[in-house]
């Protein structure tokens, strides 16, 4: 038995990277190793999908789906890689690397982590963690002006620019190919999901 992989996907601020780390809390073991699909934005965002001027990092166009399936592929047949680390200060993905793997069992974390068929085929498992909007606006209000140096009026015109409207047209639509919807009270589930890990860490020592 190979390498148990799990995608988390969501819209911006539905608690994916909160959800992933309970999970990895619970099951405290270094043969669980996590992507983050937005190490993998494209080191620069496609200016076709520029809206008013402004980047667009919420088209799927926007990221670098060829690199993130070399990756997984190689954690798939046992090896390590080194992913890309972002910087959501200057949205831009930046020179420094971090190793994942090689590992049992993956979490890939991202909005767009239902995305692309060739990378869900490799899931075992596939969430989404449906939360809705104005909780995810309120959510994603609070941490952008908390953690990553925007300003208040940035993040509302990105809001109504690309973030709700990519939503509804490209990430909503993903919901129909998880195994299993989260609501807004994650805490159960990430109990269940961290019980489940510990298993297949058994079954695949």
């Amino acid at each position: 038995m190979g390498m148990y992989i799990i995608g988390i996907a969501g819209g911006s601020g539905s608690g994916k990277t909160t959800f992933t780390q309970k999970v990895l809390s619970q099951v405290n073991d270094p043969k669980v190793g996590v992507l983050h699909q937005d190490s993998y934005y494209l080191p620069k965002p496609p200016p076709q999908l520029k809206i008013n001027d402004e980047p667009n990092f919420d088209h799927p166009d926007a990221f670098d789906w060829e690199l993130l399936r070399t990756h997984l592929e190689l954690l798939k047949e046992g090896k390590r890689v080194d992913s890309p680390v972002y910087d959501y200060s200057s949205s831009r993905r930046t020179s420094k690397t971090q190793a994942v793997g090689p590992c049992k069992v993956l979490i890939v974390e991202g909005i767009f982590a239902l995305w692309d068929e060739k990378i869900r085929n490799l899931f075992d498992l596939k969430f989404y963690l449906h939360v809705e909007s104005d909780i995810r606006f309120i959510r994603r209000l609070f941490r952008d002006l908390k953690d990553r140096d925007r300003t208040l009026d940035d993040i509302i015109r990105q809001y109504y620019d690309t973030v709700r409207p990519m939503h509804q047209l490209y990430l909503e639509p993903t919901r129909q190919y998880a195994d299993i919807i989260v609501g807004e009270e994650t805490d159960t589930a990430a109990y269940m999901l961290a019980a489940m890990i510990k298993q297949k860490l058994l079954e695949l020592k």
